[in-house]
């Protein structure tokens, strides 16, 4: 009988997100033995620190990343906006999920908040355009969704950013106060997109029922963007891409902190040309920007 072990951090949003792809393997093949190992990753235990400044999203990957090359598991499955731009060859992501709701979003307290905390906030794409929208009281704030909230609700902020995904995926859709709309907050390449990674040559027909070609193409796109603007995972660029009918549209925003510069920009094509677009973008707004 086949097992199929699947690796995944060990976050309450982590094991929901791992649990989809079992859900998915168990469904192309009753028979598979479906094993979960879980585990905490360097992004995961260092809290007191911005991603900037311990070395970007990578961190969240690494510990996976060396499970599979030891043989302790054979998959593992991420969020796509936490993974490096560049991603080992030998390591390649195979399958990619439907994507779920793309958008920023708003928490408040559970309780009436206090209106002279601050916003807490993960990413500098985020805050810089939050404060695009007139938001200025903003502080990081690091830790999983659910440690997030508690200490949102523990009276340490008055409000919250986080990804509608995950806030949907943990069942907490009743917490969201806000939608942003992907122009007031352009989203992170990827974002609401789970990948699953295994080691080259690896036989993974068992994710066939996981599978989103659709969002193999604008993650492509999305991610060809934020690599020709140099942009890791910290990096405050951003990247969307949709369909309009049969049309690939991708949408982008190019900071320069340096001179204090963000642009967007917009680029039309076809799907297979998602790539192409997405560095042509990338070439466009850096061109404008100086």
């Amino acid at each position: 009988m086949k097992t199929v072990r699947v690796g995944s951090r060990d976050s309450g949003l982590a094991v929901i997100q791992a649990q989809m792809v079992i859900d998915a393997i168990k469904k192309y093949d009753s028979n598979i033995e479906v094993e979960l190992v879980t585990m905490k990753t360097t992004g995961d235990r260092i809290l007191d620190k911005t991603l900037d400044k311990i070395g970007g999203k990578g961190l969240f990957v690494k510990e996976l990343d060396e499970a599979l090359r030891n043989g302790g598991v054979d998959i593992t499955v991420h969020s796509y906006k936490d993974m490096p731009m560049e991603i080992n060859s030998e390591l390649p992501v195979v399958a990619l999920s439907e994507r779920e709701d793309e958008r920023d979003v708003l928490i408040l307290p559970a309780n009436q908040g206090d209106k002279s905390k601050p916003l807490g906030c993960s990413s500098k794409r985020r805050m810089l355009q939050l404060k695009a929208l007139g938001f200025d009281n903003i502080e990081p704030l690091r830790g999983n969704v659910i440690t997030r909230l508690k200490k949102l609700d523990d009276g340490e902020y008055c409000g919250i950013i986080l990804a509608a995904a995950g806030i949907k995926r943990l069942g907490l859709e009743n917490r969201i106060s806000r939608y942003f709309t992907t122009e007031e907050i352009m989203p992170a390449a990827c974002q609401g997109i789970i990948a699953v990674q295994t080691r080259k040559g690896e036989d993974t027909r068992y994710l066939a029922n996981f599978h989103s070609e659709r969002s193999k193409i604008v993650s492509d796109a999305e991610r060809a963007f934020v690599a020709a603007l140099d942009g890791g995972c910290s990096s405050p660029v951003a990247a969307y891409a949709y369909f309009e009918n049969d049309k690939l549209v991708l949408r982008g925003l190019y900071v320069n902190e340096e001179k204090n510069i963000a642009i967007k920009g917009i680029e039309y094509g076809r799907a297979e040309d998602a790539v192409k677009m997405g560095i042509s973008l990338a070439k466009r707004l850096k061109g404008e920007a100086c």
